[in-house]
């Protein structure tokens, strides 16, 4: 065997090993379209997929995970594989959400896929304080929300506020709300950049 097809079995070989995330991850939906009367908020909640892997996110996302295949009043979630997109979750309750909103479905989408990339790629400073992000699709506009850990802990969320601004391209101000105060209907944002 000649030393080219040697390195062409080895390129090969590469090529087709997966390609880890640092992290896994894992994606939620949530259809609130038709909630059961009296059914408790979660009830609809369910865990789709856990990935580890860029391969198994992109065939993920181009078939499933996009906002545009969600009906009305549903999202979907992308958290840290153990972590349930829930304020009750150990690892969410003490912390909040960064929040902007959307009145095109094209931005969503867009804001969605970048911040998703970001998430996975590990591309925030304080990537350890991030819990996951929610995806809502809404009749009169649409949300995403990043949520953190740590709520009280400001430098960390102002960094990660101001990083995802960057990552999703967006000029007006957004806020930051403690879980907390959104369990009390308390919607002042703390924090904003």
């Amino acid at each position: 065997m000649s030393s080219d097809g040697a390195a062409a079995d080895v390129t090969g070989a590469a090529a087709e090993q997966p390609h880890r995330l640092d992290k896994k991850w894992t994606f939620w939906f949530d259809n609130q379209s038709k909630p059961k009367q009296g059914a408790a908020w979660g009830n609809n909640l369910r865990d789709a997929y856990t990935f580890e892997t860029i391969e198994e996110f992109w065939c993920l996302y181009d078939h499933v995970f996009k906002p545009s295949k969600l009906p009305g009043n549903a999202d979907f979630h992308l958290f840290k594989a153990g972590i349930e997109p829930k304020w009750e979750d150990p690892q969410c309750a003490n912390g909040g959400k960064w929040t902007v909103t959307s009145s095109r479905k094209a931005g969503l989408e867009t804001m969605w896929l970048e911040t998703l990339m970001a998430l996975i790629g590990e591309q925030f400073e304080d990537a350890d304080e991030i819990c996951g992000v929610v995806a809502s699709v809404r009749q009169r506009q649409d949300k995403l929300s990043l949520w953190t850990k740590n709520a009280a802990n400001e430098a960390a969320q102002m960094s990660i506020g101001r990083k995802w601004k960057e990552i999703i391209d967006v000029t007006d101000k957004i806020t930051y709300n403690f879980h907390d105060d959104s369990k009390s209907k308390t919607t002042k944002g703390r924090y904003s950049v």
